[in-house]
């Protein structure tokens, strides 16, 4: 078993769920569990990322999950351990192992956010 295996955890990729109101409109959004996956998710604390965050940029945490996870930007996940919530900042396409690595995984940069009500 691997370091990066180990380190992996269970989470759940978030889904936006909209009901009709029956009078040809939508109710408010709700955010369900939607298909369940492993990640490693670790803090970003180099000096890059500290003075990225004096400038506004809030991209702060590194996925890395297995290429099927297909992570894309925008996405949300959800931690099962503590229930803590991630928005995807960049695409899964852009950061993969080549073809022939002897483990297969995506990272994508994330941020920390809060589900809206």
């Amino acid at each position: 078993m691997s370091l990066l295996t180990q380190a992996m955890e269970d989470v759940v990729l978030m889904e936006k769920k909209r009901e009709p109101d029956g009078e040809g409109g939508f109710l408010p959004a709700k955010w369900v569990d939607g298909a369940s996956f492993k990640a490693a998710i670790t803090f970003n604390s180099s000096m890059e990322a500290r003075a990225a965050e004096k400038q506004g940029v809030t991209s702060r945490y590194t996925i890395t999950a297995p290429l099927n996870a297909k992570l894309e930007y925008n996405d949300v996940i959800r931690r099962l351990r503590d229930g803590k919530v991630f928005r995807i900042k960049s695409d899964g396409d852009d950061v993969q192992t080549p073809k022939s690595a002897t483990f297969q995984f995506l990272q994508v940069e994330a941020e920390e956010w809060e589900l809206p009500v």
